[in-house]
């Protein structure tokens, strides 16, 4: 049996426990409060299963999670029923993204900006967000590096084998295109011996700084500072994966 992407939004969490979200949680509010933000309204862009939404909004922030897969929005909806969090849940595009009034900030993780395959898109995502700050607000967002893509994942394959589940992950990289791909075949247990087949392909597109500012000043943006993860330190030439903190800017404020 073989189920495309939508399906997949149901062992989403399964393969990605591999990611420390409290960890990663702390890292972001930590950010969020080093300018002045410690509640009020947040978007984060690409929330999927709504793993961070959750996370943040227990932490008191005021939450609208905005995806475009409503199998992903399917799952976060059901964790908000579980822990009774009230949650906004928005099946949107990031590039057309749509709010009802300003937030205080945006944030965007797991590499959400990387899967903007187009840099004029990009701009265009990151002008949205610059419409929908309030006066001041901040956009966080982390991206996977070109040295990730280039040395890390490369033209490799992966796969994990678990008791009830196991993956494949095939990857490759065009340096010239800066597009990777991975097709993702997943297999989960489903009764006895008989296991289900999971099937997707992910294109992301690697993206220097130096492209990410330009995008984020032609947005009309402020950049604000980069770090390598989960530090405060500039990125490194081996950085994996780096924080981006970018201001609004353009509004009066009050």
């Amino acid at each position: 049996m073989e189920e495309s992407y939508e399906s997949f939004a149901g062992v989403y969490d399964l393969f990605m426990d591999n990611i420390d979200y409290p960890a990663w949680c702390t890292y972001l509010t930590g950010i969020l409060k080093e300018y002045g933000i410690e509640d009020g309204l947040i978007a984060e862009l690409g929330c999927g299963t709504g793993s961070m939404t959750e996370l943040l909004a227990a932490e008191g922030y005021d939450m609208i999670g905005i995806d475009n897969s409503p199998d992903m929005m399917e799952v976060a909806q059901e964790k908000r029923v579980e822990s009774g969090l009230d949650i906004l849940y928005l099946m949107q595009d990031m590039l057309e993204f749509e709010l009802y009034g300003t937030v205080r900030a945006v944030v965007s993780i797991c590499d959400c900006m990387n899967y903007i395959l187009e840099p004029e898109d990009l701009t265009e995502v990151f002008r949205l967000v610059n419409n929908y700050l309030d006066p001041g607000g901040v956009f966080i967002f982390d991206m996977n590096t070109e040295y990730k893509y280039r040395e890390i994942m490369g033209d490799n394959t992966i796969a994990e084998d678990r008791d009830d589940s196991s993956f494949i992950w095939d990857n490759q990289y065009d340096e010239e295109e800066q597009i990777n791909i991975y097709d993702l075949s997943i297999f989960v247990r489903e009764d006895g011996d008989l296991f289900r087949k999971y099937h997707e392909t992910h294109y992301q597109r690697a993206y220097s700084l130096e492209e990410v500012k330009s995008a984020i000043h032609e947005a009309g943006m402020e950049f604000v500072a980069a770090y390598d993860a989960f530090t405060k330190n500039p990125p490194r030439e081996d950085s994996e994966r780096i924080y981006v903190i970018a201001r609004e800017h353009g509004k009066e404020r009050k």
